[in-house]
């Protein structure tokens, strides 16, 4: 008789979307002594459920997290960068203390560079540009690695590659959230561990014959997937993956459930 095997879980984050008044009111009422305002609450709905569903490597945030970086950047006005870009962290590190307080070493998803909307025109070159905001990111997520995030998710639409080639790191997981082979062929040159849904398992299987892949997330996997998936890899390199954009109380269960594998 075959035996079910569960497969390590990885969030991705989720985007809860914005409550109504009422609803952040009574949460805020319910948070006194933090910094509770949207952006904490849409973190906390976007942790919680990942726990009560047990996700193994359970992650907070989301693109939603967008305006908290913004406001964190210093030479930043409205959209545009008219001064030296650098990072205040207060705000970043508060948030930081409350994903932890909630599960040691959570992970944290924030949007990638070039998805926060802004517009150089300080620095009127593009290397510089990308050095200098990147600096800035690596201050914000070194800030919350330190009040104890465990790493980072990068959330993107589309591959950045020099973006990519400054900030990944092994406490860095890029995901796009839309990728063809072409953006998979950029981030394989950097990251050698890849999270794809289903229809993009085999595009990811014949780029490993160029690039190095040691760990593969299928995101919302079926049974196919994930003996797909292990037709090429051992278990301990697939894992289930999830990033919630609609009824996440029921996603994270669903998750849970579907993750497994037959042996």
């Amino acid at each position: 008789m075959a035996k079910l095997i569960p497969l390590e879980m990885r969030a991705f984050g989720a985007e809860p979307g914005i409550p109504d008044v009422a609803a952040l009111a009574k949460w805020i009422s319910g948070h006194r002594g933090i910094a509770a305002d949207l952006t904490a609450y849409l973190l906390d709905r976007s942790l919680e459920p990942q726990i009560a569903a047990g996700i193994t490597q359970p992650c907070a945030g989301g693109l939603f997290y967008r305006d908290r970086v913004r406001g964190s950047l210093c030479g930043l006005f409205e959209d545009v960068v008219t001064d030296e870009i650098g990072a205040e962290t207060g705000m970043i590190s508060g948030d930081a203390g409350f994903i932890t307080a909630q599960k040691k070493r959570t992970w944290c998803a924030i949007p990638a560079p070039h998805e926060l909307g802004i517009t150089d025109r300080y620095y009127h070159d593009e290397d510089e540009w990308n050095d200098a905001l990147a600096g800035a990111y690596r201050t914000i997520m070194r800030a919350m690695r330190d009040a104890g995030i465990g790493g980072h998710v990068i959330l993107c639409g589309k591959m950045n590659e020099a973006e990519i080639a400054l900030l990944a790191r092994d406490n860095v997981f890029f995901f796009p959230t839309e990728p063809d082979e072409e953006s998979l062929r950029i981030l394989m040159e950097y990251q050698r561990r890849v999270a794809v849904n289903k229809k993009m398992l085999d595009t990811v299987f014949d780029l490993s014959n160029e690039y190095d892949l040691h760990q593969l997330v299928v995101m919302d996997p079926n049974d196919e997937a994930v003996s797909l998936a292990l037709s090429h890899l051992d278990p301990d390199q697939v894992m289930a993956g999830g990033y919630c954009t609609d009824a996440c109380e029921t996603y994270w269960e669903n998750l849970v459930k579907t993750a497994i594998y037959r042996k």
